[in-house]
């Protein structure tokens, strides 16, 4: 079995994966002060409790948009695991040129995406990443990746006005009945919602015109769900996209290898 993790600044998702399918997955949090033993200790159990071992696991592969996590997840690999993992950094080998001016400044998660929509969908795409930002991230019709856009994720923006406008208290991102608010929580509650959601729309149809094509949109990252269904642009909901493209990105460098 393929263990795989995600590495992102709020949450950190693993999976186990049996060839291509997706056996398991947790999501927990990210925590910069933990050591390489004290998420041993904590994924052991977690693993523990739905029925695997860590000798069930033969591989393992890694994305991580935390610098100073990198080197933790790679010795609890070695460690707990026994295991080199396979890393998601420059020089790994994607199978989709980078059109940016840098290609070493695009995050390790937003690679692993767009290679996992793009074999999805075999088409140009855009995929929305909805985490501690929100991402888009564009795919032409040949498979290149052509750049993005980063804003400020829902729940930065939820934060900031909660600690900015000191009148305004702090809401679940929660569907409200009406676009216009009829109380103070109503009120922020459709702002972010119809707000983001708009935001998303908007961003969505500008980068079409931009490619000069339809491109599908796939969204994926923790309130991915909440906000599709009030969306005109988003088709498709993949939670598991990143975990699905780190399985790609091992099996394509593991072959490399072999």
């Amino acid at each position: 079995m393929l263990f795989v993790i995600d590495i992102g600044n709020t949450h950190t998702v693993l999976g186990v994966f049996e060839g291509d399918k997706l056996q398991q997955d947790w999501r927990i949090s990210t925590d910069k002060t933990k050591t390489a033993d004290e998420y041993g200790v904590l994924i052991q159990n977690i693993c523990s409790a739905s029925g695997f071992s860590f000798k069930d696991f033969h591989a393992v592969a890694i994305s991580c948009v935390v610098p100073p996590l990198l080197q933790t997840f790679e010795e609890f690999c070695k460690k707990a695991l026994r295991l080199e993992p396979v890393l998601v950094e420059p020089g790994i080998k994607t199978g989709m040129p980078i059109l940016m001016d840098n290609p070493r400044e695009v995050g390790a998660d937003r690679i692993v995406n767009a290679v996992a929509a793009y074999q999805e969908v075999h088409q140009a795409c855009i995929v929305v990443d909805f985490g501690t930002a929100t991402t888009f991230d564009c795919i032409s019709a040949e498979g290149e990746y052509m750049g993005g856009v980063i804003v400020p994720g829902i729940g930065i923006s939820l934060e900031a006005l909660f600690q900015a406008a000191s009148k305004l208290p702090r809401v679940e991102i929660a569907r409200p009945k009406t676009v216009i608010g009829k109380n103070t929580i109503h009120s922020m509650q459709s702002g972010i919602l119809f707000g983001y959601v708009s935001l998303v729309d908007g961003m969505v149809e500008k980068i079409r015109s931009e490619m000069g094509e339809e491109a599908y949109v796939i969204a994926t990252g923790g309130i991915a769900e909440r906000l599709a269904p009030e969306s005109s642009t988003i088709q498709k909901v993949d939670r598991h996209l990143t975990l699905q493209g780190l399985q790609i990105l091992y099996e394509m460098n593991r072959k490399e290898d072999s």
